[in-house]
């Protein structure tokens, strides 16, 4: 039985997990329609340009909440705080290694290159606030830089191993331990 929905950010959230679960290019209108249980026409209601829009769309959300919740707190809180509360932002979006990263698995395959803005922007935006936090913090440039982005890989990577694995304790373990490791370098 198809489910009701009455707002678009509902149906963003249940399309994003099928693509979480199949990817953009196994996620077809029928597999959408039968893991979300909604109809069609609720879907072209929320969606007229289809699975590209859809994708463009979860993207968008999944950005702006990481600019609510994690980069804009880097980019203009006090860095010591924003940085813990970014290992613990971290923790609880990709809920300790169970979720994927959306946006990481679509620059993994041929989706990147339909939102190679997006994907590249999410990422830079990420590396540059932390490095901006690392610097606020006490750090000189090239090291932020290289902090950055060690946080930033060594966080997709824990994802990307812990499901590869079947064990979220994976992610939490290198999560834990980039953490110390900027910590160490913050002194």
């Amino acid at each position: 039985m198809p489910r009701t929905i009455f707002e678009k950010p509902d149906a963003i959230a249940l399309v994003a997990e099928v693509f979480r679960e199949l990817g953009y290019e196994g996620a077809s209108m029928s597999n959408i329609t039968a893991r979300t249980k909604l109809s069609k026409g609720s879907l072209y209601h929320f969606f007229p340009g289809g699975k590209e829009q859809m994708a463009a769309e979860i993207m968008a959300h999944i950005d702006d909440w990481f600019v609510t919740e994690m980069f804009k707190p880097l980019e203009e809180g006090e860095p010591r705080a924003a940085i813990r509360t970014m290992w613990e932002t971290a923790d609880r979006y990709f809920r300790s290694g169970r979720r994927i990263c959306l946006i990481g698995a679509f620059a993994l395959d041929e989706t990147r290159d339909r939102f190679s803005n997006a994907i590249r922007s999410y990422f830079q935006r990420w590396i540059e606030a932390l490095a901006g936090a690392l610097m606020r913090a006490g750090l000189v440039s090239t090291e932020a830089q290289a902090l950055a982005e060690e946080a930033v890989v060594g966080i997709q990577g824990a994802l990307m191993l812990a499901r590869a694995l079947g064990d979220e304790a994976v992610f939490c373990r290198i999560l834990e331990r980039l953490k110390q490791r900027l910590e160490t370098a913050l002194g």
